[in-house]
């Protein structure tokens, strides 16, 4: 019969590590609860101004909680997570970090957004413009199979700062068990964002959230490798009601593609919505999805950057 365990708020680590003893032990089918702090374990608070953002201790950033221990677990397995409640605390914020984020070179001064996230729905950036919560988390992963702490900022091959928006309620998440217990964490947890999170942060939020957990023995997935299966209607049918504005940038780079579409939509944001570029920004971040057009069309391939119209209220 399964049951249910919890991890207090705060038992967290803050970089991945085989050698860390489990916050909790499991069997497979079991539940376990969570509640996390926002990405930087509590230096960014309600009310803080943007110079919070450049005195963050990295040392403390993405507190994870756990590890889970999933009895059974053996390198080779596949750990599936199912995602069963997420639920984003009160607050949230954005921000632009110097020297991170995809634009990085074009925003060089710190900047910061706070969102009030009582009303369940959505986070306002302006009276006019409403971001559709989709809470997530940012990171959920297994320990790797090396000696030593590796950093949760980028991902590892045992999954961990994916970024992945649609690892909604329902959606179930598959990763590779590189080690026994899988040793799987979870925290970053985001109340909305972008495909891309192209400002290098979503809505940034304090979250309880519940998993459950089970071992997949019949199934191979190689290490760098993740999987997950959405429930249906699960990919925010609410942003296609009135459709898109999408820049697309040409050209043999990817990443410098990727680049000129955010900042054409940043342009376009700004003459037609009176919008800062900072905020602009911050905007394709948490409600524009960055696709691959085309990329069989050497040697230049395409980049698009979507914003959902259903943004604005007017």
């Amino acid at each position: 019969m399964s049951q249910e365990h919890r991890i207090e708020r705060g038992k967290v680590h803050y970089k991945w590590d085989n050698s860390l003893p489990p916050a909790v032990e499991i069997d497979p089918g079991d539940v376990v609860h969570f509640e996390t702090e926002e990405v930087t374990d509590g230096q960014v608070a309600p009310g803080s101004d943007a110079s919070a953002l450049s005195q963050i201790d990295f040392n403390r950033l993405y507190p994870l909680a756990g590890p889970v221990y999933v009895r059974g677990a053996e390198p080779g397995d596949v750990l599936e997570v199912e995602m069963l409640a997420l639920n984003p605390l009160e607050w949230g914020w954005t921000g632009i970090l110097p020297g991170l984020g995809l634009l990085s070179e074009d925003f060089t001064e710190p900047y910061i957004r706070h969102f009030d996230l009582t009303n369940g729905e959505y986070a306002e950036l302006r009276e006019d413009i409403r971001i559709p919560l989709q809470p997530f988390c940012g990171t959920m992963g297994v320990a790797i199979d090396e000696p030593g702490q590796f950093d949760v900022l980028p991902p590892t091959k045992g999954g961990g700062n994916i970024d992945t928006r649609h690892l909604n309620v329902g959606t179930k998440l598959y990763l590779p068990v590189l080690v026994p217990g899988a040793l799987f964490s979870a925290g970053d947890c985001h109340a909305a964002q972008g495909d891309g999170e192209v400002c290098v942060t979503g809505i940034e939020c304090p979250m309880a959230f519940s998993l459950r957990f089970d071992v997949k023995k019949d199934r191979d997935l190689a290490p760098w490798r993740y999987q997950f299966q959405t429930p249906p209607g699960s990919l925010q049918p609410r942003s296609d009601e009135r459709g898109y504005f999408a820049t697309t940038a040409l050209g043999p780079d990817l990443m410098e593609n990727a680049k000129n579409a955010v900042r054409d939509l940043i342009g376009w944001l700004g003459h037609e919505h009176d919008l800062s570029p900072e905020d602009a920004y911050v905007l394709c971040s948490l409600a524009a999805d960055l696709k691959i057009s085309q990329i069989v069309d050497r040697p230049n391939w395409g980049v698009s950057a979507y914003l959902a119209l259903s943004v604005f209220t007017s």
